[in-house]
């Protein structure tokens, strides 16, 4: 593999966005409440994004001749973000909060990504790595908003 340190960053990030992707749609499909009808939609829009996102990961790691995690197994093990089944009794806000913090979990992977890149030359992992940092930057400050916090609040 031409960046190794890269490679093995890459996958931990697509193992998180694995997982942030099902605690998102488990916890899109388990909402319930008067903001029902704009809040399944909008997590309809996440998913999407964190699928872009994961597959753009999984493709750059094969450009720099690595191998994409591909197993549920392989997410299991190498995911930071905990697992948990769904639950009609949480409210509307605990189920946004459990997305929020998959999202923060997802912002330090990508920093840390980021500098790994950065470290072993590879420009183009690092070009991607930060815009997506980017795009989890805004994702956590509407969905913190929406949860009336702003977007550093609790770290």
């Amino acid at each position: 593999m031409r960046f190794p340190k890269t490679g093995e960053a890459l996958n931990e990030v697509l193992a998180d966005l694995t997982q942030a992707h099902m605690v998102v749609h488990q916890h899109h499909w388990y909402m319930l409440g008067h903001r029902f009808i704009k809040i399944h939609f909008y997590l309809d829009h996440v998913m999407d994004e964190l699928a872009e996102q994961q597959d753009d990961v999984a493709e750059r790691l094969i450009e720099i001749n690595g191998s994409p995690i591909s197993t549920f197994e392989e997410v299991l093990e190498k995911t930071n973000i905990p697992d948990r089944k769904g639950d009609w009794e949480l409210s509307m806000d605990e189920h946004l909060q459990i997305i929020l913090d998959a999202y923060k979990q997802l912002k330090a992977d990508y920093e840390k990504a980021i500098k790994i890149s950065a470290d072993e030359g590879d420009d183009s992992t690092n070009d991607m790595l930060i815009g997506f940092h980017t795009d989890i930057e805004k994702r956590i400050w509407i969905l913190a908003a929406e949860l009336g916090q702003r977007p550093g609040d609790g770290e």
